[in-house]
């Protein structure tokens, strides 16, 4: 989840083209993305190939709430993502009704990607450490003198289980949801081999 200031991906793209090859950057028509944009190329980034419908749903796990993600404001940034060279779309098969779209992101995309993270990684943290310490100090604040102790206790317990599930999230061996590279399907079963919904070979591919 990307808050605060738009990206100007310029600089990025300036960046890496003594590293890369220019011609993959020739596609890129619009330099500046939203902080939802962003949102959306990193979800993709992390999953590769992905259905409208299942971005939706991480999304909205991501914003716990705090925001819901639609498909009327979802899918046209889609749209405006593919036509200024961040992702690719095709269309595929889906087994339940018509066809339907799946998203990659481009090279450029995902070079991108790449960059503007490791470049803002720090500033993030340093962001949510701020906006966490603020929301949790008015919450405390918000409470009667009598309990203020109380309610400290309480939010240094939340926030030690929380930066704990974080750390437990991120293994030695990062596994991410599984999705078909094929239909954008997610893959519930974990030992599953081939796609249930299109048939597509998994086998050392996700």
């Amino acid at each position: 989840m990307w808050l605060n200031k738009f990206l100007d991906v310029e600089e990025g793209i300036e960046a890496l083209i003594p590293k890369i090859e220019k011609d993959i950057f020739k596609k890129i028509k619009k330099k500046k993305l939203t902080p939802l944009e962003f949102t959306v190329l990193e979800a993709i980034f992390n999953v590769k190939t992905i259905s409208g419908y299942d971005l939706i749903e991480i999304l909205n796990n991501q914003f716990a709430k705090t925001w819901e993600a639609k498909s009327g404001t979802i899918y046209p940034i889609l749209n405006k993502l593919v036509t200024n060279g961040y992702l690719t779309s095709r269309k595929i098969k889906s087994p339940i009704g018509p066809l339907k779209n799946v998203y990659s992101l481009t090279d450029a995309g995902t070079q991108i990607v790449k960059f503007k993270v490791s470049e803002n990684f720090i500033e993030q943290l340093q962001f949510m450490e701020n906006f966490i310490g603020e929301l949790s100090l008015s919450f405390i604040k918000s409470f009667p003198d009598e309990l203020l102790d109380e309610k400290t206790t309480i939010v240094k317990d939340l926030l030690k289980d929380m930066f704990q599930n974080i750390k437990n999230k991120i293994p030695t061996n990062i596994k991410f949801a599984r999705f078909c590279p094929e239909c954008g399907s997610k893959i519930h079963d974990k030992g599953a081999e081939f796609c249930a919904f299109c048939g597509a070979d998994l086998r050392n591919k996700i």
